[in-house]
C-alpha cells in the first residue's frame, strides 16, 4: 500500500514538474516575442491587441489539448490545432533564440565593461536591441510564411519523382519494367476532393506496368477512407497488378478502443479497404510477377518498425525463395531495411518503403541538398539509398498527418524503372 502511494505521488510530482517547465518555457517565449514587437511598434493599442490575441490563442490551444479524445484520435480539428500551434509558436521560438542569444552577448559585454573597461553605453545597447529585434522578426517570418504555404498549397503540391535503377541480374524481359509507388495516404486528413482527384490522375498518367502501395491507408479508423473509395477506385488497372502492404497506422494502435473486439473489427475493415480500391493486400507472403518466360518475386510484409509495431515476418514472406531470385520487397517502415533486410542472406534487390513523410518539413534541392529532422531519426528517410548493390527507396508520402501541411518535402508519386546492367556512376 505504501509503495503504491509512493508511486502515485511520484507520478503526480513528475506531472507537476513537467507542467511547470512547460509553463516556464511558454512564458519565456511570450516574453521575448513581446520584447521584439515592443521595440518595433510603439502604439499602445496595437501592443495591447497583440497581447490579447496571444492570450486568446494560448487559451484556445490549451483547451483543445485538454479536450483531446484518445478514443477518437486525429480529426480535422486536431489537425487545425497542430497547425496553429506550429504557426504561432515556431516563429516565436526563433525570436526567442535570437533575442536570448543577444542577451547573453550583451551580458558578457556588460561584465567586460564593468571589470575591464569600467564603462557602459546604454544608448548602444538600446539601438542594438532594436536592430537584433528586426533581424529576429525577419527570421521568424520565414517559418511563419512557410507554414502558411505548407497548409494552403504544399500539402497538395504533388511531385512525380522518376528513378532508374540498374541491376546486373535483372531478367532480360523486365528491362524497362516500370513501377508506380504510392505510400502513406492518411485519408482521414484529406479535405479537398478536387486535389485528391488531381493526384489520382497523376498516378494514372504514369501508365506504369505495376503499382505498389506501401501502407497507411488511414490515420486510425477504416471509416476515414469511405468518402474516398470512389476516387481511389479510379486508379486504372495495371497490366502486372496492384499490390499493397499495411503500415503502422493501419493497426489502430494510437487510440483507446472500447473493447478488443472493436479494435479487431476496425483492423479487419481496414484490410478490406485495400481490396475495395482494387489492391491485393500482401500479409507476409510473396507472389511471382511473370513476363514472357521470366519472373521476379514480389514480397510483401506487414509493418515492421524498430520503434513501431513488429508484425512483419520477412522469413515467412520469403519462404521458398532462393538467393538468385530477383526480389522486390514492400515494407512500410525503412528501419526494417536497416535492421533486417539489407544484409539478409536471401538478397532483396529492391525494398520500397514510406512511413517517414520526410517529417513533412525540410529543405530539398534535387540532386544538390536534402535536409529534414527525419534524418536524425531514420538513416533512410527520403529517396534512394544503397548498400552492397541492394537498394531501398523511401517514398515521401501521398498524404499528411499531424501537421496539416508540407514545407519543402512535397507529397510524392514515385515511378521506378528497372534496367538491366550496372548502375552508371
Amino acid at each position: 500500500m505504501a509503495f503504491s502511494l509512493f508511486v502515485i505521488l511520484r507520478k503526480i510530482t513528475t506531472m507537476i514538474i513537467r507542467f511547470l517547465v512547460i509553463c516556464f518555457i511558454l512564458v519565456l517565449i511570450e516574453f521575448y516575442a513581446f520584447q521584439a514587437i515592443k521595440t518595433i511598434i510603439k502604439t499602445k493599442w496595437i501592443l495591447q491587441t497583440y497581447q490579447l490575441v496571444s492570450f486568446a490563442f494560448f487559451l484556445y490551444l490549451a483547451y483543445s489539448f485538454l479536450q483531446f479524445d484518445r478514443s477518437v484520435g486525429q480529426t480535422q480539428h486536431t489537425l487545425t490545432v497542430m497547425g496553429l500551434l506550429l504557426l504561432i509558436y515556431l516563429p516565436k521560438i526563433v525570436l526567442t533564440l535570437v533575442l536570448f542569444g543577444e542577451d547573453i552577448f550583451r551580458g558578457i559585454s556588460v561584465l567586460f565593461n564593468l571589470f575591464v573597461s569600467k564603462n557602459s553605453d546604454a544608448q548602444l545597447a538600446t539601438s542594438r536591441r532594436k536592430f537584433v529585434s528586426q533581424i529576429g522578426l525577419g527570421l521568424a517570418a520565414i517559418p511563419f510564411l512557410s507554414l502558411i504555404y505548407g497548409m494552403t498549397v504544399g500539402k497538395y503540391n504533388y511531385k512525380v519523382i522518376k528513378q532508374q535503377l540498374y541491376f546486373p541480374d535483372l531478367p532480360d524481359a523486365f528491362d524497362g519494367f516500370t513501377i508506380t509507388q504510392i505510400s502513406d495516404v492518411h485519408s482521414g486528413s484529406f479535405d479537398n476532393p478536387e486535389k485528391i482527384s488531381y493526384a489520382i490522375d497523376l498516378v494514372n498518367q504514369q501508365q506504369s506496368d505495376m503499382i505498389l502501395f506501401t501502407g497507411d491507408i488511414v490515420n486510425t479508423h477504416a471509416k476515414e477512407m469511405y468518402p474516398w473509395l470512389d476516387t481511389f477506385n479510379k486508379i486504372i488497372p495495371h497490366q502486372y497488378g496492384k499490390y499493397a502492404v499495411l503500415g503502422n497506422h493501419d493497426y489502430g494502435e494510437y487510440v483507446t478502443w472500447p473493447s478488443q473486439q472493436a479494435k479487431d473489427q476496425n483492423f479487419s475493415d481496414i484490410k478490406k479497404l485495400y481490396h475495395q480500391i482494387g489492391f491485393d493486400l500482401m500479409l507476409n507472403e510473396h507472389t511471382f510477377i511473370k513476363k514472357d518466360q521470366a519472373k521476379i518475386a514480389l514480397v510483401g510484409v506487414e509493418n515492421w518498425g524498430h520503434n513501431f509495431k513488429k508484425a512483419g515476418d520477412i522469413n515467412k514472406a520469403a519462404a521458398g525463395l532462393n538467393e538468385n531470385d530477383f526480389k522486390i520487397l514492400m515494407s512500410h517502415d525503412p528501419s526494417h531495411w536497416d535492421y533486417e533486410v539489407k544484409d539478409h542472406p536471401k538478397n532483396f534487390h529492391l525494398t520500397l518503403s514510406g512511413h517517414t513523410h520526410g517529417m513533412q518539413f525540410g529543405i530539398e534541392i534535387p540532386g544538390v541538398f536534402k535536409w529534414s529532422l527525419a534524418q536524425y531519426v531514420y538513416k533512410q528517410w527520403a529517396g534512394l539509398y544503397e548498400n552492397k548493390g541492394r537498394y531501398i527507396y523511401v517514398n515521401r508520402g501521398f498524404g499528411f498527418h499531424a501537421y496539416p501541411g508540407r514545407v519543402g518535402i512535397m507529397p510524392e508519386i514515385t515511378v521506378i524503372e528497372l534496367k538491366k546492367g550496372k548502375m552508371i556512376a
